[in-house]
């Protein structure tokens, strides 16, 4: 389990950071590189858009990537997602800019984020139902919780080399060619992802279906479609959290407030660590105490903590925007620790690869793909403070809870030996 776990949350981690550094390039530089013709605002706009096509295209990749794995086992999954994401992620570096090739760049740059978030869509339901479903029934969400790691270790590389260029490189020289270095690094990491996951064996589940779905995502329509929607409800208030932290307060503070790159990047990445370092934790809380319960308590905390977290963000000093950051991920991670063990549970195994990426990747469209975008229009209607996002994130988080409050416990119950009769 700790070399199968370590070769999962590696995997993860590397399709992350592809993703994330696109994000994080969308919040600093492509909006005037590929929209110079837009207004600052506008453009920074349609950068987000084209960040959010990744999120259009993931339930996408959870189709197709979740039928070879309900078809041919969940190994395959993983070597095929990780080669597709991380080659299209390599040409996002390549791409000229729009002073070059005119209209072609953000269009190129759209269908390389399609494609982007198409390999993602597979990633998480490979990784994560190859590891729960080699882990012990008592410690499932623990182990599969590893995978889950890998979003938090994803984004601080990630960041780190923005972070890294952003200190030792101008404005300009940044904005010529230093943003494309940590795209034109996701090759490498690929290589060695697929080096990580050439060892792996399939999952003994799998192994045991005797009756393969012929078409699993009709199944799951038919049979399961109220708990897609359920699941996608309950997950669209996590990625909505994580987006905003990530992605629009480092646009927002950098653009309205006058913060420096750097100082928001360091703010985000801190509370993101500790988020990764506190996911074993929650998912022992869940193999402890349920996966439900944790899913309610972190939607409440959630709810909440939306409005002070604007508050702190709106005040531009480091430490209270920290303390915001640090808030909010430890509502989503409470949430998220889990859900690696949550959903796959929720399935039948012949469709579980499925089920368990539709419902995931459809919260990322409702949560992750418009969170950004809808958070820049509130924000640019409000004052200094977006109480408007703030709202709009505690309806999400609202909306996620009456979803879990709604979908049943899956945990395990323990064995109990019978006591002998006595006479």
């Amino acid at each position: 389990m700790p070399r199968l776990a370590a070769a999962s949350l590696a995997g993860t981690a590397i399709e992350f950071y592809d993703f994330f550094v696109y994000g994080t390039a969308a919040a600093l530089v492509l909006g005037p590189l590929f929209f110079p013709t837009f207004s600052p605002m506008a453009g920074t706009l349609a950068a987000f858009a084209t960040f959010g096509v990744g999120f259009v295209a993931r339930p996408l990749g959870s189709v197709l990537f979740g039928h070879i794995g309900d078809r041919r086992g969940r190994r395959p999954v993983l070597v095929a997602s990780l080669l597709l994401t991380g080659a299209s992620t390599v040409a996002v570096g390549c791409v000229p800019t729009y002073g070059t090739i005119g209209l072609a760049a953000p269009l190129l740059l759209m269908l390389l984020r399609f494609l982007q978030g198409l390999g993602l869509g597979g990633e998480w339901g490979g990784a994560v139902l190859l590891t729960a479903e080699h882990a012990p029934a008592e410690r499932r969400a623990l182990w599969a919780s590893f995978p889950q790691i890998g979003p938090a270790a994803g984004f601080l590389l990630a960041n780190g080399v923005m972070l890294a260029l952003s200190a030792t490189l101008s404005d300009a020289q940044f904005a010529q060619w230093g943003w494309r270095v940590p795209f034109w690094m996701a090759g490498g990491l690929a290589l060695a992802g697929l080096w990580l996951r050439s060892s792996l064996t399939e999952s003994p589940r799998f192994l045991e279906i005797d009756d393969h779905a012929r078409v699993p995502l009709a199944e799951v329509v038919r049979d399961h479609w109220r708990l897609v929607l359920l699941t996608a409800g309950a997950l669209a208030a996590g990625y909505a959290i994580f987006y905003a932290v990530t992605t629009w307060s480092l646009a927002y503070a950098t653009e309205r407030l006058g913060a420096s790159r750097s100082v928001m990047l360091t703010c985000i990445m801190a509370a993101v660590l500790v988020k990764g370092a506190v996911t074993p934790l929650a998912a022992l809380l869940g193999d402890r105490y349920g996966r439900r319960p944790l899913c309610l308590a972190g939607c409440t905390a959630a709810a909440l903590w939306m409005f002070p977290m604007v508050a702190l963000l709106a005040t531009g000093a480091p430490l209270p925007m920290f303390l915001g950051f640090l808030g909010a991920m430890l509502a989503f991670i409470t949430m998220f620790a889990v859900i690696a063990a949550y959903l796959p549970e929720l399935y039948e195994p012949r469709v579980r690869c499925t089920g368990a990426a539709v419902g995931y990747n459809l919260g990322g469209v409702l949560g992750g793909a418009l969170t950004p975008i809808a958070a820049t229009a509130l924000a640019e209607q409000g004052g200094r403070v977006p109480w408007g996002v703030a709202a709009y994130l505690t309806a999400l988080a609202l909306l996620s809870l009456g979803c879990f409050a709604l979908l049943p416990e899956t945990r395990p119950v323990p064995v109990v030996a019978e006591r002998p009769a006595t006479g």
